[in-house]
């Protein structure tokens, strides 16, 4: 058995919000600001030029120094946001690996609605991506960019300078608070999307019984109710939004006009004190160019920060999420395939109370073997159960003789069910969704094995686009396609649910004939009623 380990306590951390930043994006970021620099200071020695003063260096340089500050600062901002995305994706998919290995091989044991699952794998990644390609680099960035300017600026006016860092810790203290009430109101607002999402999805999974019940009004108020707190909530956080950016604006705002007023001042002689500095036009010029600068990365920060807020109370949703998995149960994946899998005292239980089995059995592998017994008797229930997807009441699933958990098959199995979910797209890929060693001539010898060859003729090979109803499709060949994908896998078992319903005589002779050359390689468990296919068996298990 080969180990695969769910995140630690310790390291949950690390792979849910990326711990740093990417150092790239930083960077470049910091080039942004010698870019400005650059042209802060052609245009002060261009102004103090046509105003007669001395300046620094010749017109050319200063002209010089535009061109290229423009050109450093488009291509830095280019590529800081350029190389945070591609880092910040690349987690994001790695972290959506996890997930779904995570989710869906504990299903059974969360209480949990499926749009609740699917807002935590899906929605969940995507706001952690903006924290971190935006924020992360961002924050790093806002850190150090200040005192960046703040050191440029210092050798033309180190009042100036002093100016811009006595502004910056009120700022601080002031945007701390709104963060921390920020923070609060976003995870009350992810908590209440994620309610509406799991509400919203399993209502629209049981319309039907909803419309027969005549209960629209009902679940009607309760969506209502829960879109309602979805809206106060997201109402809380923009109030905090416009309060912590009224307080970047004055801040910004109050150290660029304290600086013009000392340097218009000063060049004027009007200073009510003694000048600490001899200030100069191109030294002034330069100082007041570069004061919004000063604020520009903290500026970036106040458009990113609710992205940090989105990021990690998604991070804080997932990680509860996961502390709920039993480890216990999934930290192990059986590494080859057992040459026998058998039941031992295992009972399956319905939530209006009803109970099936307990089963005894024991399967070869490889062989076939089948699941006969009458409608109701449990048949496509107990395949559910071996395969993980419902809960077991009682008894064991045995592998060689050592009991194991049904989600330890993971990656050992291939479903074929009675329903055949099918998304828009070639039927190569409907067939082989995640890839096979079958060549695409191999791929049409199967289908014409299971009697597919004319429908894949009419409909221009595996070429061929079909939408998620399997449009034009007949029940027996959407079967029939998910038997292909089935064997295609290359998995050792095979679980399949009436694999010859909905077929003629032709066409389920077919389909046995390959189900007992395939048995000859792996193992295959059939439930079905078709008494050719229970000839075909090398053992039958009577459920009564």
């Amino acid at each position: 058995m080969s180990s695969f380990k769910m995140p630690s306590d310790a390291h949950r951390g690390q792979t849910t919000l990326p711990s740093r930043p990417h150092m790239a994006p930083v960077g470049w970021w910091l080039a942004d600001v010698f870019g400005a620099a650059m042209l802060a200071a052609g245009l002060a020695n261009c102004i103090s030029t046509v105003a007669g003063s001395a300046g620094w260096f010749g017109i050319g340089t200063a002209v010089l120094l535009i061109v290229g500050g423009g050109v450093v600062r488009s291509l830095a901002q280019f590529a800081a946001r350029y190389s945070a995305q591609k880092a910040a994706t690349s987690h994001k998919g790695q972290l959506r690996t996890r997930l779904h290995q995570m989710l869906l091989v504990s299903g059974t044991r969360r209480n949990r609605l499926i749009g609740e699952d699917v807002r935590l794998a899906i929605d969940n990644p995507e706001a952690i991506e903006g924290h971190a390609a935006r924020y992360l680099p961002i924050r790093a960035a806002a850190t150090l960019s200040p005192l960046l300017v703040a050191a440029l600026v210092a050798p033309a006016s180190w009042v100036a300078a002093a100016i811009m860092l006595a502004t910056l810790l009120p700022f601080a203290l002031g945007m701390a608070l709104a963060g921390f009430a920020a923070r609060k109101e976003s995870d009350a607002q992810l908590a209440a999307l994620t309610r509406m999402s799991g509400l919203f999805v399993d209502r629209v999974q049981n319309l039907p019984s909803i419309l027969a019940f005549g209960v629209e009004g009902r679940i009607g108020r309760h969506l209502a109710t829960a879109t309602k707190e979805v809206a106060d909530r997201t109402v809380h956080v923009l109030r905090i939004a416009f309060a912590s950016s009224a307080i970047m604006e004055f801040f910004a705002a109050l150290s660029v006009a304290l600086i013009a007023v000392y340097a218009g001042f000063s060049l004027l002689g009007l200073l009510p004190f003694r000048a600490p500095e001899q200030l100069g036009l191109t030294e002034a010029f330069f100082a007041l160019v570069m004061a919004p600068e000063f604020y520009l990365p903290i500026r970036r920060l106040a458009t990113a920060y609710h992205e940090k807020q989105q990021g990690e109370s998604a991070a804080l949703r997932i990680d509860e999420e996961v502390r709920q998995i039993d480890q216990a149960d999934i930290s192990v994946r059986l590494e080859t395939m057992p040459k026998q899998l058998g039941l031992r005292n295992f009972a399956l239980r319905y939530p209006d109370g009803q109970c099936i089995g307990p089963f005894n059995g024991l399967w070869q592998s490889p062989g076939l073997h089948i699941l006969h017994g009458p409608t109701g008797s449990g048949k496509s229930s107990l395949l559910k159960a071996i395969a993980g997807l419902i809960p077991i009441d009682r008894g064991e699933l045995v592998a060689d003789g050592t009991a194991i958990d049904p989600n330890m098959l993971a990656g050992k199995l291939a479903w074929a069910g009675q329903t055949v979910a099918l998304f828009r797209g070639d039927l190569r890929n409907n067939i082989a969704p995640c890839g096979t060693e079958y060549s695409d001539d191999a791929l049409l010898a199967l289908a014409a094995r299971l009697g597919l060859e004319s429908m894949f003729g009419e409909r221009n090979g595996l070429d061929a686009i079909i939408d998620h109803r399997g449009s034009g499709l007949s029940g027996g060949e959407r079967r029939r396609i998910g038997l292909m994908r089935a064997i295609a896998s290359g998995r050792p078992l095979l679980l399949l649910d009436e694999p010859t319903a909905d077929l003629d005589d032709v066409a389920a002779r077919a389909v046995i004939d390959l189900l007992s050359e395939a048995a000859q390689t792996c193992l295959i468990i059939a439930a079905t009623h078709d008494d050719r296919l229970v000839a075909a068996g090398h053992s039958v298990l009577e459920l009564r």
